[in-house]
């Protein structure tokens, strides 16, 4: 980029020592003299893509294009005065007359530097503002016939006005300090312009919008209304931030607490494998092992994989935990597929029956009349014998002995602690040998075998398991 540099070595780091000075934020005063300079009647056009330049503001702009770049040389070289206007579409690379928009900003260059990238880029800072009227050349850049576009201003002692810069600068100051990408310096900045109008100008310049909606500010002559607007803008912006801002920190928080307990479980795993390993994941593989062995079909095996892996995710101290070992075990101990072949020798089950059990004779003789029709029958669907009676007159005796004679095994399922109401038939009974009843006992067979004598009777004589 030699070629497009001025003859004289203004990029040299003489000249930029020379030319240095402090860019301080513009007083009253300073607007003052600003807004009577005289307006050109002439200026060339700066375009610009993704930004709109306020008056007071100082911005840098990278100079690009070829048009540009010869624009700001020759800018340099003189009074360091243009017109800056933003392109209506920022896609367009070459914009033609139509494609600026009619207000601007009258700007004075105050710098050019030349980028480690080979870039050219330019400080600028706005004047005041001007509104096109013709364009008088478009090469070798937009060179533009223009007039002032004149603020309306309020009156200095206008108590509305005041209260609204005020609101203003509150929620600019608030808006910074929720803001993380914005340095807290620049409280410092807002603090200390006393300006009501470079105020509004400063903020919109630096404001999260679209250059569209900053246009429209631009170009609202009324000082009061496009504070207004401003603030209504701010106050959106404000309320989105700190709804970010509530989210992230649940969301920091939220992953702060699984760091903090990945990293406890890794420390803990760490300390099993030092002293032999984890119980819970040995306890896991083992029953993956048992799981292998079992005769059951693919979809039970698919639920067993699936519910054993969310016991593998599960926090061993968590209350679930235990809810879903103990699902996982039931699983496993099911006899999946697997039959036994009953022995059918009433003789031997008549042997059994009386060497476990004295005297009750009507129960064995029901119990060898209910084995001899499975016998014969062959096809019985789900045949059930049911015994009731008190506590400690030989129901579970009775079942094993029958187990024992079939050649089955024997599996005790206690149904305790699901009902309230121990008379009603259709609701399991406690653990205590109740089971569940057929029908309703009358009142007075209910209270002989709540008797201890109707108990002993029955161990003596059988009188006490009807059928």
């Amino acid at each position: 980029m030699n070629d497009i540099l001025p003859s004289d070595n203004l990029f040299s780091s003489e000249a930029l020592e020379s030319e240095t000075e402090l860019i301080p934020l513009i007083t009253a005063e300073d607007e003052e003299q600003m807004n009577a300079e005289s307006t050109p009647p002439e200026l060339p056009l700066l375009p610009l893509r993704n930004t709109v330049l306020f008056p007071g503001v100082v911005i840098p702009i990278t100079v690009g294009r070829d048009r540009s770049i010869r624009l700001i040389q020759d800018v340099y070289k003189g009074n360091r005065t243009l017109g800056v206007v933003s392109q209506k579409d920022a896609q367009i690379e070459e914009p033609r007359a139509e494609d600026l928009n009619r207000v601007g900003t009258i700007a004075q260059i105050i710098r050019m530097l030349r980028m480690p990238d080979g870039s050219t880029t330019a400080i600028i800072q706005g004047k005041k503002r001007f509104e096109v009227l013709e364009m008088v050349k478009v090469e070798p850049y937009f060179t533009a016939r223009i007039k002032e576009f004149a603020e309306i201003r309020p009156a200095k002692d206008d108590k509305e006005f005041v209260a609204l810069v005020s609101s203003l600068k509150d929620l600019a100051l608030e808006t910074i300090k929720q803001s993380p990408h914005i340095p807290t310096e620049a409280q410092f900045a807002i603090k200390n312009i006393d300006s009501p109008s470079f105020l509004v100008n400063f903020i919109s310049s630096n404001m999260n919008a679209e250059v569209a909606e900053k246009q429209r500010m631009l170009e609202v002559a009324d000082l009061r209304e496009r504070a207004k607007m401003l603030l209504a803008h701010m106050t959106r912006e404000l309320q989105l931030l700190e709804m970010k801002n509530e989210i992230q920190s649940k969301v920091r928080t939220e992953v702060d607490r699984q760091q903090r307990e990945y990293f406890l479980h890794q420390q803990i795993k760490t300390i099993q494998d030092e002293l032999g390993g984890n119980p819970i994941e040995q306890e896991i593989e083992e029953m993956r092992i048992k799981a292998a062995k079992k005769k059951w079909t693919a979809k039970v095996g698919e639920t067993f994989e699936k519910e054993l892996n969310k016991l593998q995710r599960m926090n061993p101290a968590g209350a679930e935990f235990s809810v879903q070992s103990n699902y996982v075990q039931l699983l496993l101990e099911l006899p999946w597929g697997e039959y036994s072949s009953d022995k059918f020798d009433l003789r031997n089950a008549q042997k059994i029956l009386d060497r476990d059990h004295f005297g009750l004779e009507k129960v064995k003789e029901r119990i060898i009349e209910h084995l001899a029709v499975l016998k014969l029958k062959g096809d019985m669907k789900a045949p059930i014998i049911c015994l009731y009676g008190p506590p400690g007159v030989g129901k579970t005796s009775l079942g094993k002995s029958m187990a024992e004679a079939l050649g089955r095994k024997y599996v005790r399922m206690s149904l305790g602690g699901l009902a309230r109401r121990e008379r009603d038939p259709r609701a399991p009974q406690d653990l205590h040998r109740r089971h569940a009843r057929p029908t309703d006992p009358e009142p007075e067979e209910i209270r002989h075998q709540q008797s201890g004598l109707r108990a002993r009777r029955d161990r003596q004589g059988g009188q006490g398991l009807p059928w």
